[in-house]
């Protein structure tokens, strides 16, 4: 009997020191994390800033200059930047609503039956390889493109569009259908009850409920559009010009990044950095509205 005490002591002090170790291995892993993000950002920044720190180079000609030439020691983005937001918000356009009425329907319309064929079906989607998007749209939407238009080259702004669109389809459903299902049972029954329709009840009442996850649905679709490059690579067509028609092929800036970056030294591959450093301003920014967002609460 004298033994039991110091046998629940040993047992007591087994598991303080479990819950201590455990405590330290969560906390360094937490910290890896961080770390490893500050690594990278800081030796993004640190490559990205040196040829305007320590070689002269000007920010206003970088970020607004039209000539993308390092044989001759111009580095002018503006024409990628354009492209970039005009994929981003094309792709937004179609997109976005697409995603929506899919969540819509999958959550308040379907079928249980139904619905379980097509979410996992839409969730599939994700993930697809990025590059395999890339192979069907040049496979696919390019070359019908060019038939139905009548385009010399089907690589175009367009077809950048439609291929971000779809791959921006499972980020928008799952996270709207999920902020949908989590508008109370109360509030439809609700609406029901006054006489609105089964439609009226989700247009007005459901879904302005649930307007903080769609934004984060939309938010975070929108990040994955222009951070995308494999599949931008295969149907862009790489002009170095500032689109001015949805047929004009163009160079975002992750394609140049990924383009040029196996081969570039030196001045040219700081620019490439700093191309980055603008890619990562975007995302940042993008994560910004996100915070603000989600610091409105909830549904």
């Amino acid at each position: 009997m004298s033994t039991l005490p110091v046998k629940r002591e040993k047992s007591n002090k087994r598991k303080y020191f479990m819950e201590k170790l455990s405590g330290k291995v969560f906390l360094f892993c937490a910290l890896l994390s961080v770390i490893s993000l500050l690594l990278i950002i800081g030796f993004v920044f640190f490559k990205g800033s040196k040829p305007f720190i320590g070689e002269g180079y000007s920010i206003v000609d970088f970020l607004f200059g039209n000539d993308w030439v390092p044989s001759e020691n111009q580095f002018g983005i503006f024409p990628m930047i354009v492209a970039s937001i005009y994929a981003t918000i094309g792709a937004l356009i179609i997109g976005v609503p697409v995603g929506l009425f899919t969540a819509i329907f999958l959550a308040e319309i379907a079928p249980k039956s139904i619905a379980k064929i097509i979410s996992p079906a839409v969730q599939l989607l994700a993930g697809i390889p990025s590059v395999l998007y890339g192979v069907f749209g040049l496979a696919v939407i390019v070359p019908f493109l060019q038939n139905q238009l009548g385009l010399i080259k089907g690589q175009s702004l367009i077809a950048v569009i439609l291929v971000l669109a779809i791959m921006m389809l499972p980020t928008v459903v799952t996270v709207a259908e999920t902020a949908i299902r989590a508008v109370p049972k109360s509030y439809r029954e609700g609406s029901l009850a006054l006489g609105a329709s089964q439609i009226g009840t989700i247009f007005k009442v459901v879904v302005p409920s649930a307007k903080s996850g769609i934004m984060t649905a939309v938010v975070l679709g929108m990040g994955r559009a222009i951070g995308e490059t494999m599949a931008v690579i295969l149907v862009a067509g790489n002009s170095l010009i500032i689109p001015t028609s949805l047929t004009d092929s163009i160079r975002p800036l992750t394609t140049n990044i990924a383009l040029e970056m196996g081969y570039a030294f030196g001045t040219h591959q700081e620019m490439l950095f700093a191309t980055g450093i603008v890619l990562f301003s975007f995302i940042l920014l993008l994560n910004f509205v996100l915070a603000r967002i989600s610091s409105k609460g909830g549904n």
